[in-house]
C-alpha cells in the first residue's frame, strides 16, 4: 500500500468512527449489575480502586487498557443505579420535609427511616 492510500484508508476509518455515537458502539462487555443501592455502591468503590491502580502506572498495556475497558461497564451500570436509586430517595425526601412542615410526625418518622436506611451506605465513615 502507498503511504497516499494508507492517508486515505486511514482518513476514512477516522470518518467513520467519529459519526458512530455511543449508542451506535456495539457493547463488548456487559459488567457486574447491581441490584441494590449498597450493591452499586460497592461496585463503584471497589472498581474505582482498580481503575486508579491501573491509571496511576506510567504506561498501560494493551492487556491493561482491556482491563480499564471492562471496568468501565461495570462503573457505567453501578452509577446508573445509583442514580436512579438516588432520584427515588429524593422523592423519599421530600415526603420528609412536607411532614415536617406538616407536623406529621408519623410519616417524619417512617419516611426519615426510609431515607436514613438507604443512604447509610454513603454515610458510613471508610474503614
Amino acid at each position: 500500500m502507498t503511504t497516499r492510500t494508507q492517508w486515505i484508508a486511514a482518513i476514512c476509518l477516522f470518518v467513520g468512527a467519529a459519526g458512530v455515537t455511543a449508542s451506535e458502539r456495539p457493547a463488548h462487555f456487559k459488567g457486574q449489575q447491581a441490584h441494590s443501592l449498597a450493591e452499586a455502591v460497592t461496585l463503584l468503590s471497589e472498581n474505582n480502586q482498580k481503575l486508579a491502580a491501573l491509571v496511576a502506572k506510567n504506561q498501560l498495556t494493551a492487556e491493561e487498557l482491556l482491563e480499564v475497558h471492562q471496568l468501565t461497564y461495570t462503573l457505567e451500570n453501578a452509577l446508573q443505579k445509583i442514580q436512579t436509586e438516588m432520584a427515588g430517595i429524593a422523592t423519599v425526601l421530600e415526603e420528609v420535609h412536607i411532614a415536617s412542615e406538616k407536623n406529621d410526625s408519623a410519616t417524619v418518622k417512617t419516611r426519615a427511616q426510609v431515607y436514613l436506611e438507604t443512604v447509610a451506605d454513603f454515610t458510613k465513615s471508610p474503614e
